[in-house]
């Protein structure tokens, strides 16, 4: 069978050399023959030349998600190692042996496109986001296995994939490499044990990504009484404690996740500040409580999972800023976050602004922050975490 050979439009052509790494559907001019999921496809130029290669999928709008581009190379075993220990390397200096818990590869931000691997412990979870990958899985599982010996790999699938995983025997949360977990995995960040799920949770088991602004809060926690709103199993809440807060609370929808952050609250013996659970929408209960705080995180999911629901999101993160503001005493730190991709960062830091303003009260930025270095954004699409920390008068 001939190579799968593709033509694209001249956007698309340019988008490409600037380093984009998606090919949609619309922007594919011809092709000599149907694909199939996982296949090679090289796409040339008007001019026929070379211009990248990438992994099909006849199933997904992203038609191709581009492995390499530039001059041409031949995708052998040597140049799949490479590929996956530069984003290794790059992690190497990242962590201290006091945390076990973070990103090995972002996606298309580190040329696997469609792809996240994360570690755990020793546990590795492999999310997939495209059936594309599926042929290639016994080649990511020989890798890993030279990389990590003994280590256990899980699989991770995005709903959309679930069904054509079923079909060659796959499902979500199935252990690839290893023993099956018998229950949440631990892990150790910045020195503290928490929780991961890595078979049902969330993501791949735990938000890795704000690590950065776990820190920070932190930071920021002495002597203060800390409300930790959209807890999950408390990340920040555990922080906050060791920071020397006088008191936090976790306050989640979920009672599942509170659950969590009580477990992880036990992992952890030293952390002695006083911790309380709530179970209540938070909308609901910043708008009825009486209750004052003098650090307030507000960390919801994502407001705008779709490009429609954009400038409902930007009134809902005015809101949720200026209800978290009516509960923080003065000199009080705010630290509002959004993960919608959707939601430009100036638009968000824009939304939190307004509501600060509008409240007449003095504020102090104290900073700003965006992607944690093992999640970096490579191209716009990939951007969507943002935070701000403000003190308030």
């Amino acid at each position: 069978m001939p190579r799968l050979r593709l033509r694209v439009t001249p956007a698309a052509e340019a988008h490409i050399r600037a380093g984009h790494p998606w090919v949609y559907e619309s922007s594919v001019r011809d092709q000599n023959r149907p694909g199939e999921a996982g296949e090679l496809a090289v796409i040339y130029d008007r001019r026929d030349r070379f211009l990248a290669i990438g992994l099909y999928d006849p199933a997904s709008p992203l038609r191709v998600r581009v492995l390499h581009a530039g001059l041409p190379a031949t995708l052998d075993p040597a140049w799949w190692a490479h590929r996956l220990d530069t984003p290794l390397q790059r992690r190497a200096p990242l962590f201290a042996p006091d945390t076990d818990g973070y990103r090995l590869i972002n996606g298309e931000s580190d040329g696997w496109p469609g792809l996240v691997l994360d570690r755990y412990a020793d546990t590795l979870v492999v999310k997939l986001y495209t059936a594309a990958w599926f042929p290639h899985l016994a080649l990511v599982l020989e890798l890993l296995t030279a990389r990590f010996p003994g280590f256990r790999v899980v699989a991770r699938l995005s709903r959309n994939i679930q069904d054509a995983a079923a079909g060659i025997g796959l499902h979500d949360g199935q252990t690839l490499l290893g023993r099956a977990p018998d229950g949440p995995v631990v892990f150790r960040e910045s020195g503290l044990a928490f929780e991961a799920d890595v078979v049902q949770g969330q993501k791949t088991g735990f938000f890795l990504d704000q690590r950065e602004n776990r820190r920070r809060v932190e930071g920021f926690s002495a002597g203060r009484r800390v409300l930790n709103a959209f807890s999950f199993t408390g990340g920040f809440s555990l922080y906050a404690a060791r920071g020397g807060a006088r008191e936090v609370v976790s306050l989640d929808i979920s009672a599942h996740a509170l659950d969590g952050a009580r477990r992880n609250f036990a992992l952890n013996p030293r952390l002695t500040t006083p911790h309380e659970t709530v179970q209540a929408d938070v909308f609901d209960w910043l708008r009825e409580t009486r209750r004052e705080f003098d650090l307030i995180v507000l960390d919801p999911p994502s407001l705008a999972r779709r490009e429609s629901e954009r400038e409902g999101a930007i009134r809902a993160y005015g809101k949720l800023a200026t209800d978290g503001l009516a509960r923080l005493s003065r000199g009080g730190v705010l630290v509002s976050a959004s993960c919608s991709a959707h939601v430009s960062a100036d638009e968000f830091f824009g939304a939190v602004r307004t509501a600060v303003r509008r409240t007449g009260r003095a504020a102090k930025e104290l900073r700003t922050s965006r992607h944690a270095p093992d999640h970096h954004a490579a191209f716009p699409e990939a951007e969507y975490l943002k935070a701000i920390f403000l003190q308030v008068d």
